[in-house]
């Protein structure tokens, strides 16, 4: 279980289709102290929007396609195999010598998953999504003519942006060059580089159709690029490059009716993705910057109030977070971070999550009229696991892939969580894993584990190291009312 802030969903009356044939993972032993950083090739050249109509563009796709490569994922599953009800009745494997149910070995099957990825580094770092490998047992990675394969190590996993890093053992790899994903202008052209359905490298063309897009309920934290480059399963991770053969996006997920291209497909900005690689390299996990504000969209008549044009209004300030010691208050309007504008609250969160704690930002902001700024040091987004995650194959601990956050007077409110409660509130549930077969969802507020009470999420973390399951006993708050489950991690 994880310690994190909680995510906000969408509901939207199309499938959103994440474009990979499987969702599969892997989690690698931290060898963050053996890890050089990250050497990257970057351009941040603008491009020439002035330029006539080209006949061809091979040479940006010789400059861009040797370093996307072929990502293949290997899951295996146990499946437990059900005698016929009548070799259950004990009478009848007493004279028949039947093997009870639970001494007959489950059956493995292997499920395999494809994608694409983008060699980064020449040293053998490689970006992809994190649905492409999640729950892989085995990763591999193939390029090049003659075509060469690898096994790959997971270096390290977000799964609230879906962007994982892998590395493989060898040198001189044909790395990519970078572009800038922050000069984008809706109208460039752009190309979407993958491995769609297993047919091989196939390169599509389009546009940059919007940016900034969000609230689609894909990834937590979403920003993405939205393209009519054609993106299909097997898609995931691999390059959209502008017309210079940079690398500016990952592309990620299309937007569909039926599960094929409609389109409307998305990447994550390569800004973005790159800073997330650098943290994934250098310490194997994601620290996230915590301003301590809780914002609201800048409505009209509050526009009008406020004498503020865009930005996000501070509703509330924590308690000696990192912006209440600045002199942060509830009823300025964060306009700026770092020079950057700041549309909206999702703007602002975007802005201070890809930051890692400790670092300076310069905070512009509107008080009672007037521009002020103000520098301070970043917070740390509090995150913390549950056992039972965090080795592949452990069977220590309890509740897998389930996140957990403090109840916080903002929470409290938000959720109307009565205020005599006490416990640990689950932010995030992995759709994979047994607490969701069994019924924990985003949003409960987890009471007691195992007949132990939880008073906060400290609390919960520590509880499902010591509960050795495979089954446990959840006792949780939801919608107004108490309830048990019993969630069950056996094979």
């Amino acid at each position: 279980m994880k310690n994190s802030a909680l995510k906000r969903s969408a509901l939207w009356g199309v499938m959103i289709a994440v474009v990979a044939a499987a969702g599969l993972a892997l989690r690698a032993d931290d060898k963050s102290d053996e890890r050089p950083p990250l050497t990257l090739q970057l351009d941040h050249q603008a491009i020439d929007r002035d330029e006539s109509l080209r006949v061809s563009y091979s040479s940006v796709v010789k400059k861009a396609s040797p370093s996307v490569v072929y990502v293949f994922s290997t899951k295996i599953i146990k499946q437990r195999q059900d005698l016929a009800p009548f070799f259950n009745d004990p009478m009848f494997r007493r004279f028949f010598g039947v093997p009870d149910q639970g001494q007959i070995p489950p059956r493995e099957q292997r499920q395999q998953g494809l994608g694409s990825g983008v060699i980064i580094s020449k040293d053998g770092y490689i970006l992809t999504n994190n649905h492409v490998v999640d729950g892989a047992d085995e990763v591999k990675v193939a390029f090049g003519e003659p075509r060469q394969e690898f096994k790959a190590e997971v270096v390290g996993r977000d799964p609230k942006t879906d962007i994982a890093v892998l590395k493989i053992d060898t040198k001189d790899l044909p790395a990519a060059t970078l572009g800038d994903s922050d000069a984008l202008e809706v109208g460039d052209t752009v190309f979407a580089i993958g491995n769609p359905f297993g047919i091989g490298m196939t390169v599509t063309q389009g546009i940059v159709s919007g940016l900034g897009r969000g609230g689609l309920g894909i990834e937590t934290y979403e920003d993405f690029i939205q393209t009519d480059a054609a993106i299909n399963p097997g898609n995931s991770g691999g390059a959209l490059v502008d017309s210079e053969g940079r690398v500016i996006g990952i592309n990620t997920a299309i937007l569909s009716r039926s599960g094929g291209f409609n389109g409307v497909g998305f990447a994550i900005p390569i800004n973005f993705a790159r800073s997330l690689a650098e943290q994934l390299v250098s310490t194997g996990k994601i620290s996230r910057g915590f301003m301590g504000v809780s914002t609201q969209s800048l409505e009209a008549d509050l526009a009008a109030q406020f004498g503020a044009q865009h930005g996000a209004l501070v509703t509330d300030v924590t308690p000696d977070s990192a912006a209440d010691k600045a002199g942060l208050q509830s009823g300025d309007i964060i306009t700026k971070v770092n020079g950057q504008t700041v549309l909206d609250p999702r703007r602002l969160q975007l802005a201070v999550i890809r930051l890692a704690p400790g670092t300076e930002v310069t905070v512009e902001y509107i008080r009672d009229g007037e521009t002020k700024t103000v520098t301070f040091e970043l917070g740390e987004l509090d995150g913390k696991d549950l056992a039972g995650g965090n080795t592949p194959g452990s069977d220590e601990g309890v509740l897998d892939g389930v996140t957990v956050t403090d109840i916080t007077p903002q929470l409290r409110a938000q959720l109307r969580i009565p205020d005599r409660l006490e416990g640990a509130l689950v932010t995030e549930v992995d759709p994979s894993t047994p607490s969701a077969r069994d019924g924990l969802r985003e949003g409960d507020v987890i009471l007691s584990l195992d007949r132990r009470a939880v008073r906060n999420a400290e609390e919960a973390v520590k509880l499902s190291e010591e509960i050795k399951g495979p089954k446990v006993l959840v006792r949780i708050w939801r919608e107004g009312i108490s309830r048990y489950l019993v969630i069950d991690e056996s094979e």
